[in-house]
């Protein structure tokens, strides 16, 4: 292994571009401690000369949101022939759809809370209010507000008066053109990391999130210490766990994610599980939940990540 050497791809020009830094430093180390020769590269116009003239044995896609998950760098990626970790450009652009991820999860039996999709240009066209009246009236209150693409839950915010909408339907669509309202689904907030082994994936232990608000794990509450526990693994009985790991599995399997995934999940008080979305680029922060995962599981991040290159360059 200390032969090959790898491009980390960080930063970017995301809204994540500083959590993808921080990401992208981390796995660095967690390489570097198992024997492999690491470069951090940005995302940025020099990308494409770095790629033809000092080509990497791989490269690791460190970059949250934007074109670091939405399959853009994965095409160019893939254009050039340059083996990388993570998922191809195609399943990327189809986890990145939320509400096209929930759907063909949800035609596949899985199971995730009723939904509705908004564009901004429905408020335009038909009225705010009658649109925020019916939304109501199909989906009922509280309802979860999130951009339909994006990640780190820039813009979700929780409604549980009618009369919070018009503000949250504003914040929202700061983040995007596109609304995915979901019915609120009150539960115990867990994550599931899926690794491709030799055998094919598997679930690392579920980690559960309490975050200090009680209520929504935003992005202040992603990455500022101190303002959301975790338990990892979560504290779920035997089959509920085993539940939200074949969610995840299932999840990674049907949308043709590759290497590394993140199902995000609520359990209800009577087990039931449901699926929220899916990460194909998981943060890899000091309060990020794929690291925890990986140690709950009594599992090395360098190792792992040695291993799925190790899988890229022999694909």
């Amino acid at each position: 292994m200390s032969e090959r050497w790898v491009a980390v791809l960080a930063g970017g020009l995301s809204h994540e571009r500083e959590v993808s830094l921080r990401s992208g430093r981390r796995l660095s180390a967690a390489l570097r401690s198992v024997g492999v020769t690491v470069e951090e590269w940005d995302t940025d116009r020099g990308l494409l000369t770095r790629l033809q003239e000092h080509r990497p044995d791989a490269v690791v896609v460190a970059l949250h949101g934007g074109e670091g998950e939405n399959g853009s760098v994965q095409a160019i990626l893939e254009m050039f022939g340059v083996p990388y970790v993570g998922t191809d450009s195609r399943a990327c652009r189809r986890a990145w759809d939320k509400p096209i991820a929930k759907a063909e999860l949800a035609r596949a039996g899985l199971t995730t809370p009723e939904w509705v999709v908004l564009p901004h240009a429905t408020f335009r066209e038909l009225g705010a209010q009658p649109v925020l009246d019916s939304m109501v009236r199909s989906l009922g209150l509280p309802l979860m507000l999130k951009p339909d693409q994006g990640g780190s839950a820039l813009g979700a915010q929780v409604v549980r008066d009618a009369s919070e909408l018009p503000t949250a339907m504003v914040g929202c669509l700061a983040y995007g053109e596109t609304v995915l309202a979901e019915q609120y689904i009150e539960g115990t907030e867990v994550a599931v990391v899926v690794i491709d082994g030799p055998d094919g994936p598997y679930a690392l232990p579920p980690v559960e999130i309490v975050p200090e608000n009680g209520e929504i794990y935003d992005y202040t509450s992603r990455y500022t210490a101190g303002l959301t526990d975790f338990h990892a693994p979560a504290r779920l009985d035997a089959a509920a766990a085993k539940s939200v790991g074949e969610l995840a599995v299932a999840a990674h399997r049907l949308l043709g994610l590759r290497d590394v995934s993140r199902t995000d999940a609520i359990v209800t008080a009577d087990g039931t599980v449901q699926f929220l979305e899916v990460n194909v680029s998981p943060g890899l922060t000091e309060t990020s939940l794929l690291p925890m995962a990986v140690e709950a599981a009594g599992e090395s991040l360098g190792e792992i990540y040695a291993g799925l290159i190790e899988r890229a360059v022999s694909r």
